[in-house]
């Protein structure tokens, strides 16, 4: 299944590299469109110290993480939200009696390579955020494992939103607000958000093991909410708990598709 998965994005790939100079200028503008979202950052810390807190060189570095994680998924599997318009179209069908997984075919459909741009700027921001922090290094171990944690969370994520369109068909937007929402929220730390909200994301939706509980570790800090310290550790378990859940929806979502009929 993974040698079909790259062989799918290869398609893909050659494809949009027989127009280098638009394939370049699409990545260009992936970085400066992922870029302006560090400069509402800078331009917040340009008026401002800290942030609930946390230092410009924080936030960036938990910018970067959750960036880093989300810009993965967003590449290679945000592609399976387009499962809504092969359920209209019927396609779906033709998708399904193929000899190849169906999430590998959808989260390969339509591949757009130049979306890399985004990962890039993402990794240059949590670069920056590791060499300006004085960081103990004896904590840097995490800082891989967070990323990967967070690759697992936002791909669970879209894999539940793709298996939620087979009940509501036309509902792109719950997908969004269900993804790039969450990428949204970890943008900032959680500390700017009223408790409920964190321990809503830390106990039931576990977004705040995305940059938020190992962040913590890493930076050394105590959470401001006072959640156990265990927590810091919990991100793979809660990632995957999610991902589980979200194969068993995405299985009960292809097992219950009923064709459209054309």
């Amino acid at each position: 299944m993974v040698r079909t998965y790259f062989l799918l994005l290869w398609t893909w790939t050659r494809a949009a590299a027989a127009y280098p100079v638009s394939f370049a200028l699409m990545v260009l503008f992936g970085v400066v469109t992922a870029g302006l979202d560090v400069a509402v950052i800078l331009i917040v810390f340009a008026n401002t110290t800290t942030l609930a807190g946390f230092s410009r060189d924080e936030v960036l570095f938990l910018y970067g993480a959750a960036g880093v994680s989300f810009a993965v998924c967003d590449t290679f599997v945000s592609n399976i939200d387009r499962i809504s318009q092969h359920i209209k179209a019927g396609t779906l069908d033709t998708i399904l009696i193929r000899p190849v997984s169906a999430w590998v075919q959808l989260t390969t459909d339509r591949f757009v390579p130049a979306r890399i741009g985004r990962v890039l700027q993402a990794v240059i921001v949590l670069g920056y955020g590791i060499a300006a922090l004085d960081l103990d290094w004896r904590r840097a171990w995490m800082i891989p494992v967070m990323v990967a944690t967070g690759v697992v969370i936002f791909g669970a994520l879209w894999t539940l939103a793709g298996a939620m369109q087979f009940l509501l068909t036309d509902a792109p937007e719950v997908s969004n607000a269900l993804t790039y929402g969450s990428a949204q929220l970890n943008q900032y730390p959680l500390s700017i958000y009223a408790r409920d909200l964190v321990r809503a994301v830390t106990y039931v939706f576990p977004l705040a093991f995305v940059n938020w509980q190992p962040g913590l570790y890493v930076l050394g800090r105590a959470d401001p909410f006072g959640t156990p310290e265990l927590m810091r550790f919990a991100g793979p378990v809660a990632a995957l708990v999610l991902a589980l859940l979200a194969g068993l929806a995405w299985r009960q979502g292809i097992r219950h598709y009923r064709s459209t009929g054309s």
